[in-house]
């Protein structure tokens, strides 16, 4: 004989507020998310909006929904584990719902010479000794690859031509 009870949503006679805030807890127990991240869940199990809104704006108030917290952390992570640059992070802050100016606000935490450096690493890592940056050809060919790695982490070409050209002159210069 099973005894146990079905989880909230599953239950169609269940309060929908009490539906919402154990869809959202779920939901922040897996990670952070922002207020619009958090909307779309329950949209997506067809919680009524005003009920919805209710139970953010609860959430809100007690402080487990920050979206400028959610942005700040955001930032910090993924600049630091995926080395990814302002553009690329103002984009996902974008669409996790983030307004421009807590996006903007969390962005200041990365400076010109932070990018600056985590491009240069990337591309250092990417040398291999075996590369022959000699030839034009695969000089050229390098160029344009890891060129086009930093534009997909969101650095602006200029800067991404710049580093490139310095790395594989330091590199020739080395040899």
């Amino acid at each position: 004989m099973n005894t146990a009870r079905p989880a909230p949503e599953l239950d169609p006679e269940a309060n929908p507020a009490s539906v919402a805030r154990a869809i959202v807890l779920q939901q922040l127990t897996h990670s952070p998310k922002s207020r619009f991240q958090l909307g779309q869940k329950l949209a997506e199990r067809n919680i009524p909006v005003d009920v919805a809104e209710a139970v953010l704006d609860r959430f809100e108030a007690v402080k487990l929904i920050d979206d400028a917290e959610f942005a700040t952390l955001w930032v910090r992570s993924r600049s630091l584990h995926k080395h990814l640059a302002r553009g690329a992070l103002r984009r996902e802050l974008a669409e996790k719902g983030i307004d421009p100016e807590l996006a903007q606000d969390a962005l200041e935490q990365i400076d010109d010479d932070t990018e600056l450096q985590q491009a240069r690493e990337l591309v250092q890592r990417k040398l291999r000794g075996s590369i022959d940056l000699g030839e034009r050809s695969e000089r050229d060919k390098y160029t344009r690859r890891w060129v086009a790695m930093l534009a997909r982490k969101g650095f602006n070409p200029s800067m991404a031509y710049h580093v490139v050209g310095e790395v594989i002159d330091e590199h020739l210069s080395a040899d």
